[in-house]
């Protein structure tokens, strides 16, 4: 019978509990905020395919969101805009 921790040539495993640094976070998973981010996740692209119909593009840049129109510029002269935002424009626009 072969023992379980025997290395017969394959990769070796480790072991070892992971310690946090002092004063750093555990080091269990955090899943707090992983709801929120699917919910933003799933809200970006359903305003993705809604700007898409109406022949624009939903752009993410370290300012925020633009919408680009078919001649390359941003809707409104605005790069700056929250999901929300854009999804106020959207509606906006859908009506007229």
């Amino acid at each position: 019978m072969s023992s379980a921790w025997r290395h017969d040539g394959g990769i070796p495993r480790g072991h070892q509990r992971l310690v946090a640094p002092p004063g750093g976070r555990s080091t269990e998973e955090d899943w707090g905020g992983a709801n929120e981010a699917k919910m933003e996740k799933l809200s970006r692209s359903s305003l993705q395919r809604r700007a898409r119909s109406c022949g624009l593009e939903l752009r993410h840049s370290d300012y925020g969101y633009a919408l680009i129109d078919g001649t390359r510029k941003p809707v409104n002269d605005s790069n700056n805009m929250s999901l929300d935002e854009v999804e106020s424009w959207l509606d906006k626009a859908s009506r007229r």
